[in-house]
């Protein structure tokens, strides 16, 4: 089986593009690839979805642990003949930037997976090879097997090969060139999401086509085979998922306000006896039918505020619903979402559910952006009192009503803060759960709606 991780020096060196453009190529190639992505990104792994029209994994070592990470990683690649996992940051930067914990390194390691180091030249000859010297030997094992050039003229790939195999050891496997016509833009959280972009499979195409010309697949592919992960990994003395024969109908919100969901933690919650069932906060005038419980996950409410607003039936409905103790889970976006009014992209204020009482306004920063260790304050829904977990923010809005039902820390520098809203029937608040590494939250959200419906 064909695997490896696409790392880079930094953030901006092009690892989406250069994974997307390898996933289409191994299509192209007769092979059924599947993707990964380090860290908690959302946004990438929609393109990798958009290439392969199937749903991929995150593997994250703060949100869950090494054998989780293995557990799903194997999972995923079952009836795949190929696995390609697109890194996070820079090669080794991890919690807080300060340590490889969590770092497209640990995963790596983690996994003894082969890595190929994608490197955009800019105006840089023998520095590259000093550069790539250092990432190689900065820890015993760096399991770097070869480099791929991005935004590179092949003139320019053919004169730098030789020297950086000269001084680094590491077979250079071709060049990606710059290719303006496949180019995607960046907004506030991130690159424009790839449903957004109406020619996509062009770009993919043209992306494929150039990598197919200018890069020595066969090499790479003799390089990165491996044989296939075990399926024998266990993750709490189970594999990691499982459908429910008769599952309890939870509503999940999924259109292009509401879009930031791990497909792994739907499976967590199939898992747990849940039966995900989709909704349009956006374009739906109901909840559906028979639910137990609610899922509002993040994603970009203050993009499509005036829909949200207008559609005053599924504002009223959702209300309701959380009002009289429908079990809820509401994150960042969700949670806005649930809030009286949102300022929306445009600068409007408008409102929405009213089931929580804040306002939701825009930053010029990112507000509490990262990591960080939750602590309970007291039973609620999905926590028992005490009890920490792994979570992660993104986000440039705030609200006026962040509740103070959880304490926080950041893992690195210490940093404390109070946030978010518990009670039997909810969880909001902006901090995003992992379910997929802490299943017992699934299960106690289950085992919730399931109450109600009795």
């Amino acid at each position: 089986m064909i695997q490896l991780i696409l790392t880079a020096p930094a953030s901006g060196s092009g690892k989406t593009m250069m994974t997307c453009a390898l996933l289409r190529a191994l299509q192209k190639r007769g092979l059924n690839p599947c993707a990964f992505k380090c860290g908690p990104d959302y946004i990438d792994p929609m393109f990798h979805r958009k290439v392969l029209g199937a749903e991929g994994c995150n593997l994250d070592l703060f949100l869950s642990d090494p054998a989780a990470v293995r557990a799903l990683y194997a999972a995923y690649c079952r009836r795949h003949d190929a696995a390609v996992c697109e890194g996070v940051m820079g090669y080794y930067d991890g919690l807080g930037g300060g340590t490889d914990r969590a770092s497209t390194w640990d995963v790596a390691d983690t996994l003894k997976l082969p890595v190929i180091l994608v490197l955009r030249p800019g105006g840089a000859g023998l520095t590259l090879a000093a550069l790539v010297q250092g990432l190689d030997r900065f820890r015993a094992s760096s399991h770097l097997a070869g480099i791929l050039l991005n935004d590179c003229a092949p003139v320019q790939a053919e004169s730098l090969a030789p020297v950086l195999e000269r001084e680094t050891g590491l077979p250079v496997l071709g060049c990606l060139p710059h290719l303006p016509q496949a180019v995607v833009a960046s907004r506030h959280l991130g690159l424009y999401t790839a449903d957004e972009i109406t020619d996509m499979d062009r770009r993919l195409d043209v992306l494929a086509a150039a990598l197919e010309e200018h890069a020595d697949l066969p090499r790479l592919m003799e390089l990165c085979g491996r044989p296939a992960p075990s399926l024998r990994e266990t993750f709490g003395g189970r594999l990691p998922f499982g459908r429910s024969e008769a599952g309890v109908r939870i509503a999940v919100a999924r259109d292009e306000a509401f879009c930031f969901v791990y497909d792994e933690t739907l499976r967590t919650l199939e898992a747990a006896g849940a039966e995900p069932v989709p909704f349009s906060p956006l374009e739906d005038t109901a909840l559906p039918q028979n639910i137990g419980g609610l899922y509002l996950p993040g994603g970009y409410p203050e993009l499509y505020g005036e829909r949200l607003a207008r559609n005053e039936r599924m504002r009223k409905a959702v209300r309701e619903a959380v009002q009289s103790g429908m079990p809820t889970v509401a994150e960042c976006g969700g949670f806005l979402y649930l809030c009286r009014s949102l300022e929306c992209g445009d600068g409007a204020v408008r409102p929405m559910a009213g089931a929580l009482p804040g306002l939701g306004s825009r930053k010029e920063r990112l507000v509490r952006f990262g990591y960080a260790e939750m602590t309970a304050e007291e039973d609620s829904l999905l926590f028992r009192a005490g009890e920490t977990v792994p979570v992660h923010e993104f986000h440039y809005w705030d609200c006026t009503g962040d509740g103070n039902s959880f304490a926080l820390k950041k893992p690195v520098t210490g940093r404390k803060w109070k946030e978010g809203f518990a009670s039997p029937s909810l969880y909001a608040a902006f901090p995003h759960l992992y379910f997929a590494g802490h299943p017992e939250l699934a299960r106690r959200f289950v085992q919730a709606a399931k109450e109600v419906l009795r």
